[in-house]
């Protein structure tokens, strides 16, 4: 196994981890305020999506960090 590959492998997973658990609270969190408030959802649901979309372009960069090696 060649050293660049496993540099590729641990630049992807170590870069999806931070976004994963980032997309896995925003919705918990998300998921909670519109429990308590449901007339709220549509106030909630536009920025939960967009952090969500910050996030996951994170995970993106990663990406393109481990092609890039």
């Amino acid at each position: 196994m060649d050293l660049t590959t496993l540099a590729k492998g641990i630049a992807i997973g170590l870069g999806a981890l931070g976004p994963a658990l980032g997309i896995g609270m925003i919705g918990a969190k998300a998921m909670e305020s519109i429990g308590r408030n449901p007339e709220a959802t549509g106030k909630i649901l536009v920025p939960m999506l967009i952090a969500s979309a910050f996030a996951e372009a994170i995970a993106i960069y990663a990406l393109v960090i481990a092609f890039s090696i």
